[in-house]
């Protein structure tokens, strides 16, 4: 199955540093490139992907799926101490909602 460089999700931002744009793919942690513009700094990570992505089918490895397309089932676990769960089950009885209900309201 075809991996497109195109569905993978891309953050540029500005490097005082190196006075440059850098751009990254939030799929592939690893990898950067850097434009003199937004639009380059893009074009070049496309391409960085686009190789790597390559590369990795060559070696018969896990190409990372692209965050747009993966199924999420909509559940979070969350881990807390017995404290702040009760805090929370006070809050939510307080206000009258279930705990996932006060948790997702002030998400």
């Amino acid at each position: 199955m075809p991996h497109d460089p195109q569905k993978y999700t891309y953050r540029i931002e500005w490097s005082d540093d190196d006075q440059l744009h850098i751009a990254r793919c939030l799929e592939f942690p690893s990898l950067a490139a850097h434009g003199a513009s937004p639009e380059q700094a893009l074009k070049e990570i496309e391409w960085v992907v686009a190789e790597s992505i390559r590369w990795i089918e060559e070696e018969a490895g896990v190409v990372p799926e692209p965050l747009g397309t993966r199924h999420y089932p909509g559940n979070i676990t969350l881990q807390v101490s017995p404290d702040v769960h009760r805090n929370l089950a006070i809050l939510s009885a307080e206000q009258g909602v279930s705990i996932d209900q006060l948790l997702l309201s002030r998400l």
